[in-house]
C-alpha cells in the first residue's frame, strides 16, 4: 500500500473519518471518531431518491437526534455530499482527515482496500467495462470528495475484497481460459457487509457459516473459518438470486433470445436485467418486499409468486452451501429484507431442518457497512505510520 501523508489532514480534521456508501440512487454516510474499543459515530445519515422529486436528506447525531432534514431534489451524489459537508461544519466542528469510499467493483487488479492514488484511479477507469453502472459513479464521487475535502486522504474499500479468498473452482467460469485471463471471473459483492458480520461474531464465529445479505440487491456467501469460499454474485452484482429489480442468473439462451428476437442491444439489455427484472418483473411493477407482502395479504397472486420465487431461490442456495461445506453451524440474515422480513426468512429456511439447520443456528444481524469501512480506514492509516 502506498504511504499516506496524514500531517496536513490530521491538523485540520483530527481523527475524524468520513465514509461514503454509494448506491444507485442513494448515498449513505457516517462520520466516525476513535472510541474505547471501536469507532464511534459522530454523524450518520443518508440521501435517498437522488435525482428524484421525492428525494430526502437525513443526518442524525450520535444520540439518534435528527439534525438535518431536507426533502426535495438532490441532483447528484456530489450535491448530497456538499450538503453533508455543510452540516459537518456546523455540527462536527471540522472536516475529516480521511474519506473512505465503498467501491463496488475494482476489476481484476484492485482486490484490496487501499489508499486512492492517481494509479488506482487509472486502474478504475480501465475497469469501467466490468461495472459500467457502478465504477463511473464511484469515480465521480471520489472526484467530488477530493474537491470538497482537499486535505483529506481518500481510501477505497472494495466490495469484492472479501471474496479474493474463494478458490479457483468457484472463481473460474466455464468459458475459455483467455476470458478468465482477461478478468472474466466470479468476483462476488456485498463483501463489506460480510466483513462486518465476521467482525460482529469475532472468535465466536463457527467454522461453517452461511451469510445472506438480502436487500434490493441480494446475495449469499459460504464462509469457512471466517473466509469466503463461494458466493452467489459473479462477474457483476446482477448475478445470483433474483433481486428487487435485477434478474439474477439466467439461462444464456434467454439472453440470446432477447438479442435475436427482441432487437435488444447491450445497453437496453443491461437496463432490462438491472432495472426491470427480478421481483419487479414477477409482480408486474413492484420490487419492494414490504409492499409485496401487503399485496400478497390482499390476495395479490403476482406478489405471492414474486415472494415465493425469491424465498425459494434463497433456500436453494442455502442448501447448496450446506452441501458444499458438509453441514452448517450458523446462518445469518442481514440487509433490509433479511433483517425485517420474517416471512422471507421463514420461506428461505422451510424444510432445511433435515439438513441440520435448526432454529438455534439462525441469527439476524444488522449489516454495518459504514462502520466496517471506518475500521478499515483507521487500520490503513495506522499501518501507514
Amino acid at each position: 500500500m502506498a504511504e499516506v501523508d496524514m500531517g496536513e489532514a490530521s491538523a485540520i480534521g483530527g481523527d475524524l473519518i468520513l465514509v461514503l456508501n454509494s448506491g444507485s440512487s442513494s448515498l449513505k454516510f457516517g462520520l466516525y471518531q476513535p472510541g474505547g474499543a471501536d469507532e464511534e459515530p459522530v454523524l450518520v445519515g443518508s440521501a435517498d431518491g437522488i435525482g428524484r422529486g421525492d428525494g430526502s436528506l437525513r443526518i442524525r447525531s450520535s444520540d439518534g437526534k435528527t439534525i438535518v432534514r431536507r426533502d426535495g431534489i438532490q441532483e447528484s451524489q456530489s450535491d448530497a455530499l456538499a450538503a453533508l459537508a455543510t452540516a459537518m461544519g456546523e455540527h462536527a466542528g471540522g472536516v475529516p482527515a480521511v474519506v473512505g469510499h465503498r467501491v463496488v467493483h475494482g476489476g481484476p487488479r484492485l482486490s484490496h482496500h487501499q489508499v486512492i492514488t492517481p494509479q488506482v484511479l487509472e486502474q478504475l477507469r480501465s475497469a469501467v467495462h466490468f461495472a459500467p453502472l457502478h465504477i463511473p459513479q464511484a469515480l465521480s464521487l471520489i472526484a467530488a470528495a477530493q474537491t470538497i475535502f482537499p486535505t483529506a486522504v481518500q481510501f477505497a474499500c472494495f466490495d469484492t475484497a472479501f471474496h479474493r479468498t474463494i478458490p479457483e473452482v468457484a472463481a473460474h467460469l466455464p468459458l475459455p481460459q483467455r476470458y478468465f485471463d482477461a478478468g472474466v471471473r466470479r468476483y462476488g459483492f456485498h463483501g463489506i457487509s460480510y466483513e462486518s458480520l465476521v467482525h460482529h461474531f469475532g472468535a465466536s464465529l463457527p467454522s461453517r457459516a452461511v451469510f445472506a445479505h438480502l436487500g434490493n440487491g441480494s446475495s449469499l456467501c459460504a464462509v469457512r473459518d471466517g473466509k469466503s469460499i463461494d458466493t452467489t454474485m459473479g462477474l457483476t452484482p446482477t448475478g445470483g438470486i433474483p433481486m428487487g429489480t435485477r434478474s439474477g442468473d439466467l439461462d444464456p439462451g434467454v439472453i440470446l433470445y432477447l438479442l435475436r428476437n427482441e432487437e435488444f442491444d447491450a445497453d437496453s439489455l443491461e437496463d432490462l436485467l438491472n432495472h426491470h427484472s427480478g421481483l419487479f418483473a414477477l409482480s408486474s411493477g413492484e420490487g419492494d418486499v414490504k409492499a409485496l407482502q401487503e399485496r400478497a395479504l390482499a390476495n395479490g397472486a403476482a406478489a405471492r409468486l414474486a415472494l415465493d420465487v425469491f424465498a425459494v431461490a434463497v433456500r436453494k442456495q442455502i442448501g447448496a452451501y450446506i452441501a458444499l461445506m458438509g453441514g452448517v453451524d450458523l446462518l445469518v440474515f442481514a440487509g433490509g429484507i433479511g433483517e425485517h422480513s420474517e416471512q422471507v426468512r421463514s420461506g428461505a429456511t422451510e424444510g432445511l431442518e433435515s439438513f441440520g439447520l435448526t432454529a438455534d443456528k439462525i441469527q439476524v444481524v444488522a449489516a454495518a457497512e459504514e462502520l466496517q469501512m471506518a475500521r478499515h480506514c483507521r487500520a490503513m492509516v495506522r499501518k501507514s505510520h
